[in-house]
């Protein structure tokens, strides 16, 4: 009796600790899972401020991937990996715009989807981009006079 009691402990035990890594590697970002889930499609802004690794990439409000990456290139560039969904078929026509939730909130990319026929595939480089807005320089060249 006692040794059947001792294996059961074990066997919860041992599925709980399965059950913790498997969440653990899902909620984390560890893409061993979900790595077939998603492709990435490269954005490049003239600026991006605010945008940062983890931030929301969403189509008409619904959030269908992440920024997995940021980088300059060589003639200054900022580059963007966006993760996306598999499921979402982006086509190369495709507008991507740095927003802001609210007034002074986190910024997100925001995907216009278009209407072309040809589709990205997995790294294409998205160039029709809208960059962010910085509102310091606007209240700035407002309240001293530089807006014309």
């Amino acid at each position: 009796m006692k040794n059947g009691m001792e294996f059961l402990v074990g066997l919860f035990m041992i599925a709980g600790f399965v059950a913790f890594a498997y969440l653990a590697l899902q909620l984390g970002e560890v893409s061993l899972f979900s790595g077939s889930k998603t492709y990435t499609i490269i954005a490049q802004f003239d600026n991006i401020a605010g945008v940062k690794k983890g931030s929301s990439v969403q189509v008409s409000g619904v959030v269908v991937g992440t920024v997995s990456k940021i980088w300059l290139d060589d003639d200054g560039v900022a580059n963007v990996a966006l993760q996306v969904d598999k499921d979402l078929e982006l086509s190369i026509d495709t507008m991507a715009s740095v927003k802001s939730q609210g007034l002074i909130g986190d910024k997100f990319i925001a995907l216009s989807l278009g209407g072309d026929d040809e589709l990205f595939k997995d790294g294409g480089v998205l160039t029709d981009t809208e960059s962010s807005v910085d509102i310091e320089s606007l209240i700035s060249k407002f309240a001293f006079g530089g807006v014309k």
